[in-house]
């Protein structure tokens, strides 16, 4: 009789692939299984690891990142191992993973953004906020982003804790920014920046909008800039003020706006307008470079779910601006060869397990974490309990796994196809690196941002 899969004698070998916050906590919450002996390979397609928190989160938000020392010692660990610089679906196929492992994770994230759907959208100077940020963060795919800041107004659509990240950016003060991770050619550029207002717009009231009390603090801290909020805005509805009445956060997100409503215009050379209640519905441009904006007047009304949803009222406005960043949600992109619901942007699942359609039946050992999993909700800590409900699933189906012995060992694989993956170790040589890079300049580290130079340096080291 064969050895049960997950003994000493025939361990489970598991394919995680994305190495994001929602795959380092799968690899956590089944390391943590005290009678399962498992084999982990992480896979993904940047050399260096860590998703969104290397990528994603603002440079001026430095101790949220310190959540990488739980993933180094996850990733240091002996059952653990890191493939850097190897894309699924080009590198290595579903095919060769189904017959290397006993169970696959999908972690990808959520890549693309939602678009607005309305005219002028693909003008030059509108784009996604998600690549605004990539550009700043470094993101090899990001890097040579043309973004034009030769402009004075700015205009920011939406009101989430991204937007707030690109429009505090956008007004910071260069030499606070210096003291940070920012990529250097974003660093050169904001500090020939023209941009003098950014206008955020919500769709819906100050209740409803999505930025946290911490981040909005943030908006009132920020040196040389002015907070403009209309009080007329702060004037709730019936239903918004009994919906603030039960939500802490929300009553607390206006008190802090009156107060910067009363604060008005002291003459700060930089400014940010909040307004709410307002929506884009064309953009305009000149020789196919933004030049404004029209937007219409909202009214909120209750949904058949008891939510409130904003309803355009036909009073528009002209808002002239160079640059337009959409923060409207971001979305999944499919995988090759792997189920996804194009309504929800995410790979159809059931309490983690992959679906072979939307409403579908499980795909035996085939699984899903995080955003690509949940839609793109939640903070970088929403991703421990949901992969820890992911590994329940896996660990409910070891007793039907077909306990076939593995192809054999994919480094050797990748090897074969000339493949030059990057290992962790390769990783902490390029981190040193950075971060020797950063210390001579007072920096946390100076980022490397394109995939030759980051192989270049790798290569160097080993």
């Amino acid at each position: 009789m064969s050895e049960p899969l997950g003994s000493a004698q025939r361990p489970l070998r598991v394919a995680i692939i994305g190495a994001g916050p929602a795959g380092f906590y799968t690899v956590e919450a089944l390391l943590k299984q005290k009678d399962l002996v498992c084999q982990i390979d992480i896979f993904n397609r940047f050399p260096t690891p860590y998703g969104l928190v290397r990528e994603g989160v603002a440079p001026d938000h430095q101790s949220i990142k310190a959540v990488t020392r739980i993933y180094d010692k996850l990733a240091s660990h002996a059952s653990v191992r890191y493939f850097g610089n190897v894309t699924f679906g080009v590198d290595i196929t579903h095919a060769d993973l189904r017959s290397y492992y006993d169970q696959i994770v999908y972690a990808v994230g959520a890549q693309s953004d939602r678009r607005m759907g309305i005219p002028g959208e693909d003008l030059f100077g509108s784009m996604p906020a998600t690549a605004f940020v990539g550009w700043y963060n470094g993101r090899p795919d990001y890097r040579d982003l043309e973004v034009d800041l030769n402009v004075e107004r700015v205009v920011v659509v939406g009101n989430g804790n991204v937007a707030m990240d690109v429009t505090r950016i956008l007004v910071s003060d260069p030499d606070e920014l210096a003291k940070t991770d920012i990529a250097d050619h974003a660093l050169a550029a904001l500090r020939q920046s023209k941009v003098r207002e950014v206008v955020m717009l919500g769709r819906r009231g100050p209740v409803q909008a999505a930025f946290t009390n911490p981040e909005l603090k943030e908006f009132g801290e920020l040196k040389g800039v002015d907070i403009i909020v209309d009080p007329a805005d702060l004037e709730l509805d019936p239903l918004s003020e009994a919906a603030m009445a039960e939500d802490k956060t929300a009553a607390k997100n206006v008190e802090m706006l009156r107060e910067y409503a009363a604060r008005g215009d002291t003459g700060a050379p930089r400014r940010i307008v909040m307004r709410f209640l307002v929506s884009p519905i064309a953009i305009h441009g000149v020789d196919g470079r933004v030049t404004g904006v029209t937007i219409e007047r909202n009214r909120l009304v209750q949904a058949a779910d008891g939510s409130l949803r904003p309803r355009g009222t036909g009073v528009t406005e002209e808002l002239s601006c160079g640059m337009i960043l959409r923060s409207v949600g971001y979305r999944g992109e499919p995988l090759p060869d792997v189920p996804f619901d194009e309504a929800s942007g995410t790979i159809p699942n059931r309490d983690g397990r992959v679906l072979n359609g939307p409403n579908g039946e499980p795909i035996l050992g085939e699984y899903v974490v995080g955003w690509i999993k949940r839609g793109p909700s939640g903070v970088i800590g929403t991703n421990k309990p949901d992969a820890v409900a992911t590994v329940n699933s896996m660990l409910a189906d070891l007793p039907n796994l077909p306990n076939t012995p593995p192809a054999g060992d994919i480094a050797n694989l990748l090897r074969e196809r000339g493949i030059d993956f990057v290992t962790f170790a390769d990783w902490q040589r390029l981190n040193e690196y950075e971060t020797a890079q950063g210390a001579a300049q007072g920096r946390p580290r100076v980022k490397v941002t394109r995939v030759e130079e980051m192989m270049e340096i790798i290569r160097a080291g080993r």
